[in-house]
């Protein structure tokens, strides 16, 4: 007789990262949702497990050349997992999307929208019919020619390349060149060329001027060096070349950011001449649909576009056809919440909750029916209007025959799952174990869940801890004209709490990040201005490579290898500081060279990091490693917790003061020698503040935060807000980016914009304490703030 299929997914033994032992049955064909405090374990049972061993089945299924990968890149920790479909993983991984990456790549809109104007485009007279190819500024048929589709041209000039004209060439008055060794044989190839190095710049012909800048030619010549007396001088043969040339060539091709940033100095960015910023050739922006050309199609909201595709003409069935496909794709993701966004946005310019939404929207309309969909946080980034949105989306999901596993804190999503696994019950060491695992009810019998203490809360009005505080001060911005604020006029009081609201595109990070911070910026040696330190806390990274860390962002790295290198046995060696850093040659693993770890290229697929074979992840030699600090090698110390090295480094004043910043902001849990590359937009963001904590300064200092909360269950926001709210106290003012309500509840004033998103907002709705935001009619926070009040 035929058996049903199991329709659970069963892990047994799960020990990745902290995870203990963990056994877990979890339906499929449901919504999933994982909780628990940061770093308790739910990310290593969600990705480092599930998703790794789906994907690990997967390269067991393809060709030979990548099974032997397998062992390269580790299989998860675990006894065994049964039950798992084919996997999915959106995470909010903050790679860097190169330059050519935009909102229509991401997605394949553009994709379409090039196949509409090759098909259905309206061509001049007498012009041949396009491939699609010919309408992408990212190939050689279609980029314009001047700028290779980039839009926008890096020139310079004489004024860059000699800031100082009363400067000869050999006081160094060409300031573009390099200097030290490279730059003197410059001068020296120019003297040889008969060219006077020693008369004031100003006072060389203009052709010579021009020459020794511009040209392209490389002439050789020899070289008779005069250097000093006693050293033998040998004559060489040098190739000369122009400070453009060297100026293009640094920025084009060198691997080093120091050079690359040097060599910026002296470039200017402005739009192409040719194309005007349009990116393609003649030929391609004569094509249009509509009455538009593709370029500017490209630049309208994504709302305004299918409004287009919808009210034009028809133009034969292959225009019907393409234009209804089109407009398919686009309803995801403005049903998403992005209907703001353009196709031609840049993907760097993206948040992560944004880049990962636009790839959810993108396998809305794959069809895949079967498989696991395994989402990191969604609702980062999301105003809870938006979030009703991606609910309804998650469900379609489900009802296409999928099992959604959704990494989540936001109630509202925890509230609305079919199942909850909640892990916990704190982070690192005292999480890794399961402590709920069924439908979302059954979670309020077990006492020790943090979850559970703010799922099931009172749903009474919630008593305000304090009195909402009285401003000394504030910053006006008025007139402000950026991205979508038109003429925005908003006063942002100071010795406050502020935070700033509004659906997803309203403005926001504009408006905080860019024209308040600008303000204040440009003000702080002003005589009288009442802040006088900025601080900006956004979620970039703090490294992009494993190379970097806690333990080196925070300078505590530098107090442990002088610890390591004060001891009897280091000295007895002779050894330095630098001895124990794995950045530099001596006692780093020349294997991975220090990081820890060596990548591994995988073709098709993205390429991912392995622990290195030599050194196992420890990042030194084993000579280094016979040096202990009370009982510990440097690898030993690395892999501490912070929690745990706050034990340890007790009696060490410099270290025990940067880690009690990093624990008390929740952040307990991470390891010293974490990489960069693991850590959460929130998580680095949390860093960087700890690292402000610790040096805090008496001076009225602003911090600027872009939605602190993200990425942190309920247990740790009000952990992170404790410490805002003391900055407060301690006389500074704080401006938060935010779209918790419950933060939002508490702040002293708010600033909310609206009422929609891209073209739609740059507006403020409205601005005063909570409570009276809360009741402005046309606000689309106002009910939600007044739900979190309880009014």
């Amino acid at each position: 007789m035929h058996q049903s299929t199991d329709p659970y997914v069963r892990v047994r033994g799960a020990r990745e990262h902290n995870l203990r032992g963990v056994d877990v049955d979890i339906p499929r064909d449901a919504l999933t949702v994982f909780t628990g405090v940061s770093g308790s374990g739910k990310s290593s049972l969600a990705f480092g497990t599930l998703y790794a061993e789906a994907q690990r089945r997967y390269f067991e299924s393809v060709a030979p050349y990548a099974r032997r990968l397998i062992h390269q890149i580790g299989a998860p920790k675990v006894d065994s997992v049964t039950g798992l479909p084919p996997a999915v993983s959106l995470e909010q991984r903050r790679s860097t999307p190169g330059s050519r990456s935009s909102v229509g790549t991401v997605t394949l809109l553009s994709n379409s929208l090039r196949m509409l104007y090759s098909r259905a485009g309206a061509y001049p007279p007498g012009a041949e019919r396009l491939d699609s190819d010919a309408f992408s500024p990212n190939t050689a048929a279609g980029a314009c020619p001047s700028c290779h589709g980039i839009g926008r041209i890096h020139r310079t000039d004489e004024q860059l390349l000699v800031p100082d004209p009363d400067l000869s060439i050999r006081q160094g008055a060409i300031a573009a060149w390099p200097g030290a060794w490279q730059g003197k044989n410059l001068r020296d190839i120019l003297e040889a060329l008969g060219h006077d190095v020693d008369a004031p710049w100003r006072e060389l012909p203009a052709r010579d001027r021009e020459w020794i800048l511009f040209t392209e030619e490389q002439p050789v010549v020899t070289v008779h060096p005069v250097r000093e007396a006693e050293r033998i001088q040998r004559p060489y043969q040098g190739t000369y070349m122009s400070a453009h040339r060297y100026v293009m060539r640094t920025f084009a091709d060198s691997k080093s950011a120091s050079l690359r940033a040097r060599a910026e100095k002296f470039l200017t960015d402005s739009p192409c001449p040719v194309c005007e910023g349009r990116r393609l050739r003649p030929e391609a922006l004569a094509v249009t649909f509509a009455g538009r050309t593709i370029a500017e199609l490209a630049a309208v909201p994504l709302t305004e576009l299918d409004g287009v595709l919808a009210s034009a003409p028809p133009g034969g069935e292959a225009a019907r056809v393409l234009a209804e496909d089109l407009r398919a794709r686009i309803a995801p993701v403005t049903e998403l919440g992005l209907g703001y966004l353009s196709l031609d946005r840049t993907a760097p310019s993206l948040s992560a909750g944004e880049l990962q939404r636009l790839r959810l929207a993108t396998q809305l309309k794959s069809g895949l029916f079967g498989v696991v969909y395994v989402l990191d946080e969604p609702s980062a980034g999301l105003h809870p209007a938006d979030t009703e949105a991606l609910l309804t989306v998650l469900d379609r999901l489900k009802a296409a025959g999928n099992t959604v596993f959704v990494v989540e804190h936001d109630l509202d999503v925890v509230r609305h799952a079919d199942w909850l696994v909640d892990v916990g019950p704190l982070a690192g060491e005292h999480g890794g174990r399961v402590l709920h695992s069924g439908p979302p009810a059954g979670l309020a019998d077990v006492a020790e869940s943090a979850t559970a203490r703010h799922l099931f809360a009172s749903l009474e009005s919630p008593e305000r801890p304090r009195p909402v505080r009285e401003a000394r001060g504030a910053v006006r911005l008025s007139g402000v004209e950026r991205h979508n604020l038109r003429g925005v006029t908003a006063e942002f009081p100071l010795g406050v709490f502020t935070a700033v609201t509004g659906v997803s595109g309203s403005g926001k990070s504009t408006l905080v990040g860019q024209a308040l911070a600008g303000e204040v910026a440009g003000r702080l040696a002003e005589p009288g201005f009442p802040v006088r330190r900025l601080v900006e806390v956004d979620q970039k990274p703090i490294g992009r490579t494993p190379r970097s860390n806690l333990a080196t962002y925070t300078g505590l790295f530098d107090v442990v290898r002088r610890l390591f290198t004060a001891s009897d046995e280091a000295r007895a060696r002779g050894w330095k500081a630098g001895r124990f850093s794995f950045n530099v040659p001596g006692g780093r693993c020349e294997t991975c060279q220090g990081e820890g770890f060596v990548s591994v290229e995988l073709l098709f697929l993205p390429s991912t990091y392995a622990p290195c074979p030599q050194c196992g992840g420890a990042r030194y030699n084993a000579e280094t490693l016979q040096v202990r600090y009370e009982g510990l090698t440097i690898a030993e110390v690395l892999s501490l917790t912070v929690e745990a090295a706050a034990v340890f480094f007790a009696q060490v004043p410099a270290a025990a003061r940067s880690l009690r910043a990093l624990e008390d902001i929740g952040l307990g849990y991470l390891r010293l020698g974490q990489p960069a590359t693991e850590l959460s937009g929130g998580e680095a963001q949390r860093i960087k503040l700890a690292t402000e904590l610790q040096r805090l300064r008496r001076d009225h200092t602003l911090y600027l935060l872009d939605e602190p909360t993200t990425g942190l269950h309920p247990a740790d926001v009000r952990v992170l807000l404790r410490q805002l709210h003391g900055l407060v106290e301690a006389g500074h003012s704080v401006v938060v980016v935010e779209h918790d309500m419950d933060v939002v509840a508490g702040a002293d004033w708010v600033i909310d914009l609206g009422p929609g998103g891209g073209a739609e907002g740059g507006r403020v709705v409205a601005s005063g304490t909570p409570s009276e935001v809360a009741r402005t009619p046309g606000s689309r926070t106002a009910g939600y703030l007044a739900r979190a009040l309880g009014v």
